[in-house]
């Protein structure tokens, strides 16, 4: 088990991670650890108004929010580059809705993003 502040650097990490080209247009948005999810079953949760759904129009509104969760994670990894493995994808998950994707086309997305991975790609 890992202290709050290690867990912290894995999600930053998992950030930093992140292609420029994606990490560059994440504006107004927030990055929170929680010990546990408020419901079973949550490795992370996005909340606020996905990025295709705002406009120039719009008003002031408080930043969006992802939240990792630690215990879930750390009781799901076989080991710490597991559990590195495990924030680095929930990370990617919750941008992923971030960026409009409903969760349907984040799992799809997901299983293509192993498959390129298996081919070493």
């Amino acid at each position: 088990m890992l202290t709050p502040r290690e867990f912290d650097s894995l999600v930053e990490r998992a950030i930093a991670a992140i292609p420029a080209r994606y990490r560059n247009r994440l504006d107004n948005l927030t990055f929170v650890v929680e010990p546990e999810p408020p419901r079973p079953g949550l490795l992370g949760l996005y909340q606020g108004r996905p990025l295709p759904h705002r406009s120039v129009h719009d008003q002031f509104y408080l930043p969006d929010q992802i939240t990792i969760y630690q215990g879930p994670h750390e009781r799901c990894a076989r080991s710490l580059a597991h559990l590195e493995e495990l924030v680095k994808e929930t990370v990617w998950h919750e941008i992923a809705h971030y960026f409009g994707l409903d969760e349907a086309q984040v799992r799809r997305a997901e299983r293509r993003r192993a498959r390129l991975k298996a081919l070493g790609r």
